[in-house]
């Protein structure tokens, strides 16, 4: 299993915060809509790459959105906050059931490690 994965020149991995831009049509108009939250997983290979993005909405609810890698709708990823040298797993499913304070533990072992 990959922690790492690259679409176009945007280098990314499991536990990095990113945000992701969609083309969306709606009628004969097209617009971008931003998603913004933790990666937790990466999964499949070569053209079925797909990853999953976390982020806490509204009322303290989360929300999850798989993106495919290779979808045309993608438009850029684009990394927020580094957090992959904290991570010890591929698949952070384990942040579901943790507050974001504690999610943000992720960073802090990040930024200790990389001193």
């Amino acid at each position: 299993m990959s922690l790492f994965i690259k679409h176009k020149e945007t280098a990314f991995g499991v536990g990095d915060k990113v945000k992701v831009i969609l083309k969306i049509k709606d009628g004969e108009k097209e617009r971008n809509q931003t998603f913004e939250g933790l990666v937790i997983a990466l999964k499949g290979a070569h053209e079925s790459r797909t990853f999953t993005v976390r982020k806490i909405g509204v009322h303290n609810v989360g929300v999850e959105r798989i993106f495919q890698l290779t979808s045309p709708y993608l438009d850029s990823v684009s990394v927020v906050k580094k957090g992959t040298a904290g991570v010890k797993r591929a698949k952070l499913y384990y942040t579901r059931y943790k507050s974001p304070k504690e999610v943000e533990e992720i960073y802090s072992r990040a930024k200790a490690r990389s001193r």
